[in-house]
């Protein structure tokens, strides 16, 4: 009875692209395959001391550091992130995270990391989405590269949004908003800190910043879905 249902619900209601509208096919989600193979790929992860580990250098320890998609608004990649944040598709970033995984998992990129940790968001913030987007984008990398998602970093404050402030701004913005309880958790850990974009990094980096004050044996790489440029 529930198929019979479902298979008239999609007749009737069929599934579209969240970026051009077009029909899906049933092995697709969210986007379909021409949209998502289109996104621009940073290639960073191939590269010694790419653009973004550039921006995060000098500011907080790091072994290595990659935002796979090139992100800009009004782009595909921001349509999908702006649906997953703020039009209840949280199952988005679980694809996209999934996506990435796949592609980054033949260079090495994972090696020696034990713990995925999602940046989290402050309580009250989650409690009016109702999610943290970034905690699915993490499910989707565990589920492909077999690695265990870890929330032990916690937003300890709330922030306001970044999107006019300088870099020193959202440096300021963004200090000590982040917190360990239980810092043994992290210790003699490869982290895979994850977030959605890196624009200036300043958020990366408190949370980063915030492992290794107390949990200074850990050993933190990056991953965003997105990087400005």
């Amino acid at each position: 009875m529930n198929r019979w249902l479902a298979g008239i619900l999609d007749f009737a209601f069929p599934a579209t692209c969240h970026v051009c509208d077009g029909k899906l096919a049933p092995h697709e989600r969210f986007a379909c395959s021409h949209c998502l193979s289109t996104l621009p790929r940073t290639g960073f992860h191939r590269r010694d001391l790419n653009p973004m580990e550039e921006r995060l250098a000098g500011k907080v320890p790091f072994v290595r550091a990659t935002g796979h998609f090139f992100y800009t608004r009004g782009s595909a990649l921001s349509t999908l992130i702006q649906d997953m944040k703020y039009r209840r598709y949280p199952g988005i970033g679980e694809m996209l995270g999934r996506i990435v995984a796949e592609e980054l998992f033949p260079s090495g990129f994972f090696s020696g990391i034990d713990l995925i940790v999602p940046v989290p968001m402050h309580f009250l913030k989650q409690a009016r989405r109702g999610y943290n987007q970034t905690h699915h984008i993490a499910n989707g990398i565990s589920k492909a590269a077999g690695i265990p998602v870890s929330t032990a970093l916690k937003a300890s404050r709330s922030h306001k949004t970044q999107t006019s402030m300088t870099l020193q701004q959202r440096l300021d913005n963004t200090s000590g908003i982040f917190s360990l309880p239980y810092p043994g958790s992290l210790d003699n850990k490869g982290i895979l800190l994850v977030d959605d974009v890196c624009t200036t990094g300043s958020t990366l980096i408190s949370a980063a910043s915030a492992i290794l004050d107390n949990a200074p044996s850990a050993k933190i790489s990056i991953l965003t879905l997105g990087v400005t440029f």
